[in-house]
């Protein structure tokens, strides 16, 4: 067989006892009767995925029996806290039934080939939104949309609006022609609440009017489409106050193999309680366990995450009160994690002389038009484009942001 490979021949049961019988070896080797009683026992290359998977599978196997026997380990250890146990359980299982294991090194090779795919398939879909599209054109010409593997900082003083700027991304995203799913973490608000400022922006419902309960014909005709425009969208809403980031993490995880997850939208960084496995670390260390998390979270579900923050008050010490990255509450490790930062910052929030410490972010308070107006978002760091600002239209009666020129064409 090594002088038919040496010459470059085929290597099957006439060549070889043709080689033998050449060399004079064939009764030796056996004799024809015996070597093809061999091919028949040799498998082929035909069935080589089908043996493959037979290993695979086997292998798999053993290291769901590995996994379990370290799980119930973990069980008999009373230094582990409960949740931690349970968290990391659940990942474990999920890792082995989504055949998500690293396969550690990478060959650059395969890596450069992806990448070229990649490049070639944005070139043929030229001006076309990569990631996914936030629904406002600026936005998306400066992020190429939200990366799958990105952790976005929304950040703002109290009453800016970013929660309402989050919630019109979220149904932007959600009623976008390709369906996304949208998973939205509510810590602060009841999900009731958010599902009628949702329907207000949608429709363009006076939130006033509506909490006041006194709607006109229109106001109604517009809440009923914009009920029925929601209904047909895949929203799902967590209200559970102080959440842990591992039941946060847990909830994803379930989510995303039920029901597909595109996107998750957490209202607020802030009020996210740690996993509790290390008692002793401060709240800034909690946070920084938090951001990592959601950081690791988006990579591993492959869908951008989307956390709101507060900011601390240094902002309202300086003259030029624009947010900076040292200005975001319990900073820890935010903003390396971060691969987006985005501020928002509104010229009459400083001007109204209202009550900054008012966390409504935009609720259903008497609305006025000289609240509306322009807003920046400010992108103070991006990962892996350029960093500036993006001029948005806020209607406030509504709790809608919409691109400028739309909102200009609408008043007209």
């Amino acid at each position: 067989m090594m002088h038919l490979n040496e010459d470059n021949k085929e290597i099957d049961v006439v060549t070889l006892m043709d080689q033998l019988s050449t060399e004079g070896t064939l009764n030796e080797a056996g004799g024809p009767q015996y070597l093809a009683e061999l091919s028949t026992n040799v498998p082929t290359t035909r069935n080589v995925q089908y043996y493959t998977d037979i290993v695979s599978k086997h292998a798999l196997k053993r290291r769901l029996i590995q996994t379990a026997d370290s799980i119930a380990n973990d069980g008999y250890n009373d230094e582990l806290e409960l949740d931690a146990i349970l968290s990391d359980a659940e990942r474990r299982i999920l890792e082995l039934s989504s055949s998500r294991e690293s396969d550690g090194f990478k060959d650059i090779r395969d890596v450069l080939g992806q990448v070229y795919e990649t490049a070639e398939e944005l070139d043929q879909n030229s001006g076309q939104t990569p990631g996914i599209p936030t629904g406002y054109r600026d936005l998306d010409q400066m992020t190429a949309g939200f990366n799958r593997n990105d952790l976005i900082i929304l950040a703002a003083r109290p009453s800016v609006g970013k929660t309402a700027f989050a919630l019109n991304i979220a149904q932007k995203v959600a009623t976008h022609e390709d369906m996304y799913t949208v998973g939205i973490f509510s810590l602060e608000m009841g999900a009731d609440q958010l599902a009628t400022r949702m329907i207000c922006s949608s429709g363009n419902v006076d939130s006033n009017r509506l909490r006041t309960g006194t709607m006109t014909e229109e106001d109604w005709s517009r809440f009923t489409i914009a009920v029925g425009k929601l209904s047909r969208t895949k929203i799902f809403i967590d209200d559970t106050p102080g959440i842990r980031i591992n039941d946060l993490r847990s909830k994803c995880r379930r989510l995303k193999q039920e029901h597909g997850l595109d996107m998750i939208v957490i209202d607020y960084l802030q009020l996210i309680q740690g996993s509790g496995s290390r008692a002793s670390d401060n709240r800034q260390q909690e946070v920084s366990e938090i951001s990592r998390t959601l950081k690791a979270l988006a990579r591993e579900l492959e869908c951008p995450v989307i956390a709101l923050s507060q900011l601390s008050r240094g902002v309202e010490q300086r003259q030029d009160k624009r947010p900076m990255m040292s200005d975001i509450r319990e900073s820890g490790s935010i903003e390396q994690d971060a691969d987006i930062v985005a501020f928002l910052y509104r010229d009459d929030y400083y001007n109204r002389g209202g009550d900054e410490d008012d966390d409504d972010d935009g609720g259903f308070e008497p609305q006025t038009n000289d609240e509306n107006g322009e807003i920046e978002i400010i992108i103070a760091k991006q990962r892996n484009g350029p960093t500036g600002t993006v001029k948005l239209h806020f209607m406030k009666q509504y709790n809608k942001f919409t691109d400028i020129d739309y909102a200009h064409a609408d008043m007209m």
